[in-house]
């Protein structure tokens, strides 16, 4: 059974990149972009603002988003990293000239490990 449909990021990353690319942004286009529903996204809006990185401010009839760029990552991997860096890492990549994405089924070749002593 092949699994080609993952992703490095999950809904999640997708739904906080977005709002903080575009904090007037609706939710249905969030949605679109992403390619989940917009009842998904809502629910992963809410899970962001409980975890404290997102803030939902009623601006007349819309909401607008703040992404509380200072707090961290909640998995220990990547315990280090802010919200603000991992965001201004995707939109630098977004705005750089585009890159070709490697033809299906490239493996890029491993580094040779230096060899074991002892």
């Amino acid at each position: 059974m092949s699994r080609d449909g993952w992703t490095f990021l999950t809904n999640h990353g997708h739904v906080l990149v977005c709002l903080a690319v575009n904090p007037e942004v609706l939710l249905r286009d969030v949605a679109t972009s992403i390619g989940i529903t917009e009842r998904a996204v809502q629910q992963i809006v809410g899970d962001l603002e409980q975890a404290g990185v997102l803030i939902r401010l009623r601006v007349g009839r819309r909401n607008n988003y703040i992404v509380r760029r200072d707090e961290l990552f909640r998995h220990p991997v990547e315990g280090g990293v802010t919200i603000g860096d991992f965001v201004d890492l995707v939109e630098r990549a977004r705005v750089s000239p585009q890159r070709k994405p490697p033809p299906r089924g490239y493996v890029p070749a491993r580094p040779e490990r230096p060899a074991r002593q002892g």
